[in-house]
């Protein structure tokens, strides 16, 4: 597979996506960036959620026992603290800095609960679809502490943290079979730039989270997805117009069929119907977990 990047040609933005208000668990006021409409297009990747909140209301209640099955999911924390339960015996406490990777195979309940009354909390959740020969393996989870995330800075000053996949020849904390993600999280110094290659054929986006960065000619401001256009190109060049921090992230698309009920990502209907009824069984917490 080529990723080399070319000299002359990146990837354009085809859409700015500002994402939709709402709520989640007891209450988190977040920002749903990727949404069930965008699955298609996005593929493998199914919800991106991002969250900054500094009154304490907006987040206390977290995000109480729920279920999932047949997906992944991404934390990645930077401010703020995020106690991790689930029924398989599993707990991790995330911090700033910090991720979180979760394969929900056949199923499991989980909880996520701030260990803080005061302050900043602020962070992402990204759902990472499983193929699906993988969808009811046996659940797996890893805590990756800031100091497990592979980082370097280049010659401009731009630092660049590998939460997933590589980049300029620096192998990040995790690698996934399949859907091969790219996960950075890259700090601009105003009038920096950053070229990332990516593999021709990978559907790809960025989410600017400070700051502003122009890809392409396109200004991409605070808060705003970016979702890049599958032009033949092999890499992504981000430009900061101001000090900017910027979530790149890409993968493989596995084009199989996606039947989301809630917290179930299966590929058929009866497999969510399935799904529903082995919760309701008490199947969830009977699962034995692996090692991610």
């Amino acid at each position: 597979m080529n990723t080399a990047p070319s000299s002359h040609q990146y990837r354009t933005v085809e859409r700015l996506v500002a994402g939709v208000q709402t709520s989640d668990g007891a209450g988190v006021r977040l920002t749903r960036v990727l949404t069930q409409n965008l699955q298609r297009r996005l593929d493998p990747f199914l919800m991106l959620d991002a969250f900054r909140n500094e009154n304490p209301d907006d987040y206390i209640g977290g995000f109480p026992d729920h279920p999932h099955r047949g997906f992944e999911t991404v934390t990645y924390m930077i401010a703020g603290r995020m106690r991790h339960h689930d029924s398989v015996g599993n707990e991790g406490l995330l911090g700033p800095g910090g991720a979180q990777w979760m394969t929900t195979g056949s199923g499991l309940i989980h909880s996520e609960l701030p260990e803080q009354e005061e302050g900043l909390m602020e962070g992402f959740q990204l759902w990472l679809n499983l193929p699906a020969s993988q969808k009811m393996v046996a659940p797996s989870y890893r805590d990756i502490p800031p100091a497990a995330i592979p980082e370097f800075t280049d010659e401009n000053g731009v630092v660049v943290r590998v939460i997933a996949g590589a980049s300029h020849g620096v192998d990040g904390a995790v690698h996934r079979p399949d859907t091969e993600p790219l996960y950075l999280d890259v700090h601009l110094p105003a009038g920096t730039r950053f070229e990332q290659p990516i593999a021709v054929g990978h559907n790809a986006f960025t989410y600017t989270y400070r700051g502003s960065v122009s890809i392409a000619g396109t200004t991409v401001a605070d808060r705003n997805m970016a979702v890049l256009s599958n032009n033949g190109a092999a890499a992504v060049c981000i430009e900061a117009v101001e000090d900017a921090r910027v979530l790149i992230v890409a993968g493989q698309p596995l084009n199989e069929p996606i039947a989301q009920y809630g917290p179930f990502v299966m590929n058929t209907g009866e497999q969510i119907q399935q799904a529903m009824r082995d919760y309701q069984a008490g199947k969830f917490e009977a699962t034995a977990v692996q090692s991610l």
